[in-house]
């Protein structure tokens, strides 16, 4: 599993490695919404949502 080999390599006590992936998975859900999302709206047209006759 993933999870156990990363909570194996976080440095200090339980309190202090909660804290560090707290902070590690909000810089990786601040990332997508920042980068990785608009970027894949621009690039495969997902705003463009047409209903109807074209």
């Amino acid at each position: 599993m993933i999870f156990p080999a990363i909570w194996s390599l976080l440095p200090g006590p339980r309190f202090v490695r909660a804290l560090i992936l707290i902070a590690l998975l909000a810089a990786i859900v601040w990332l997508l919404f920042q980068y990785v999302f608009p970027w894949v709206s621009v690039t495969f047209g997902i705003q463009d949502q047409n209903v109807g006759d074209t």
